[in-house]
């Protein structure tokens, strides 16, 4: 949701905000929920105050390490990784469940969603104030619909009940108010898609590249549909997004994660980094905090979220995608060719996340070793072509299954890139076969992407998969923070078993 990087007019500044950089102890010291209110927004025009809900998107909790944490660390494909004398505490919070209630990353993450809601909060009550019908005024609404339905999304799934904050916030007493049931919550995500969906353009001007678009709401509805085995609706909303014809698999799998890849014909929903080294301040850390932990010239980042072996493992024999996911510790590293540090003692990963790993030309170019101008790609075509595969198979029927057949063939071909001896088409018609090769292509395809830990969740495997790490069936939620709780006074609950 970025304008384009090399644009310093006025708005776009506008748009980009500031982004503090700071060190690996910055998420111990974020802004609680209760400090948000109206004096935090930009002033100006909707698209002004837009733009400003667009910058709450790069927030450290909603798009850098609490992201990580809540999303892929908690999963088998990765672990906190770092050295082994860094965070300590989150290792045992998010690699072994160890949950604990005051928690620096955990408690950003639910203060920097609850702001980027605020923000949504005022625009849509601000545009509803003033009774703004032009087309403009009605996609800067959609946009701020779409960005709050978003941060519900993750906030029903982390934490499960959670306050439904759908009002402009001017005193913080206001946002003191009970939990919500997670089908209060679905209602008002439903509610916020469908308008997006109703109001976005399906395309935008190059200058304007980056910006939410009908598919992108469309998208993010049929994952919600997902998540509640809503098949029927996910699939009619998947297929909205494939039948649109606006959106196609890149040929270079690889590709799609160097900067070159951003924003391409598969990027459905991006978090946009702006980064440019005569604006100091400007940027996301999502690579940063997954950078190769190293010194010198591979002081690459903080190291966080690193593959393991099962991922590692989970790939079939030859599938490209291995490659292009995982930085392989004393390696030399195709196609940059740098040598990458072996493993030590100390730090002892054996794998990095290639797919945020930067090339050494843009580094020297921008001054920069910590990849801040990497975007973070949320949704892709492939990941909507898998949520039609599955909940078509989960529907059942001739045509279901054979188009499920289909869809997972298109990303297992693009995979194979032509390469005919590896990743065989399947063909099996059998649903819980292909349940299985759908739910192995959703790892393989979307490694490292921030999506497997709730895909077990959602597919009630997790205690099965994640019980050898410590995970129990309460651990599908985080416990609300508690400062959150002390300050409410009672009016916030915590989550059960906690």
């Amino acid at each position: 949701m970025n304008f384009l990087k090399s644009t310093k007019s006025a708005a776009t500044i506008a748009f980009i905000g500031l982004v503090t950089l700071a060190g690996c102890n910055d998420f111990l010291d974020r802004e609680p929920l209760g400090r948000y209110t109206e004096k935090d927004i930009p002033a100006g025009s909707f698209d002004s105050q837009v733009f400003g809900v667009y910058a709450r998107m790069r927030a450290f909790g909603v798009s850098a390490l609490p992201y990580i944490a809540v999303h892929n660390i908690r999963s088998d494909d990765a672990v906190k990784g770092s050295s082994v004398t860094d965070g300590v505490e989150a290792e045992n919070v998010f690699d072994k469940f160890q949950y604990i209630k005051d928690q620096g990353l955990i408690n950003s993450y639910w203060s920097d969603h609850y702001a980027l809601i605020n923000a949504a909060n005022a625009v849509i009550s601000d545009i509803d104030s003033v009774g703004a019908t032009d087309d403009g005024t009605q996609i800067n609404l959609a946009e701020a619909k779409f960005m709050r339905a978003y941060a519900y999304f993750n906030l029903v799934r982390t934490y499960g009940e959670v306050p439904k904050i759908d009002f402009k916030v001017t005193d913080a007493a206001q946002a003191n108010i009970p939990k919500s049931s997670t089908t209060e919550i679905f209602t008002l995500i439903d509610s916020d898609l469908q308008a997006a969906a109703a109001s976005l353009p399906a395309t935008w001007d190059s200058q304007y590249r980056g910006r939410l678009t009908q598919g992108a709401a469309q998208a993010l509805q049929a994952k919600t549909f997902l998540w509640r085995k809503n098949w029927t609706s996910a699939l009619a909303s998947a297929k909205q997004v494939i039948n649109s014809g606006n959106y196609s698999l890149v040929s270079d799998y690889s590709s799609i994660f160097r900067e070159a890849g951003e924003n391409n014909a598969e990027s459905i929903l991006e978090i946009q980094a702006y980064y440019d080294i005569s604006q100091t301040g400007l940027g996301i850390q999502y690579a940063q905090v997954q950078g190769v932990r190293g010194s010198g010239t591979f002081d690459l980042g903080w190291g966080w979220n690193t593959p393991t072996d099962s991922l590692a493992n989970a790939f079939e024999k030859g599938d490209p995608r291995k490659d292009a996911t995982l930085l392989y510790s004393g390696q030399v590293n195709a196609p940059f060719n740098e040598n990458i540090p072996p493993a030590t003692t100390s730090i002892p990963s054996p794998y990095w996340n290639k797919k945020v790993y930067t090339n050494p030309v843009d580094r020297a170019a921008k001054n920069s070793r910590f990849g801040q101008w990497m975007n973070l790609r949320v949704i892709r075509y492939a990941d909507v072509l898998l949520w039609a595969a599955e909940a078509a198979n989960e529907l059942g029927g001739e045509q279901n299954t054979t188009d499920a057949l289909g869809w997972l063939e298109m990303v297992r071909a693009r995979a194979r890139a032509g390469n005919t001896t590896v990743l065989p088409k399947i063909t099996t018609t059998d649903q819980a076969k292909l349940r299985e090769a759908i739910r192995h292509e959703r790892r393989v395809e979307l490694g490292m992407e921030n999506e497997r830990f709730f895909d077990l969740v959602r597919w009630g495997i997790a205690d099965e998969v994640l019980r050898p790490l410590g995970y129990q069936p309460r651990n599908r939620y985080l416990p609300i923070p508690q400062g959150e709780i002390d300050k409410s006074q009672g009016v916030l609950v915590q989550n059960p078993e906690y």
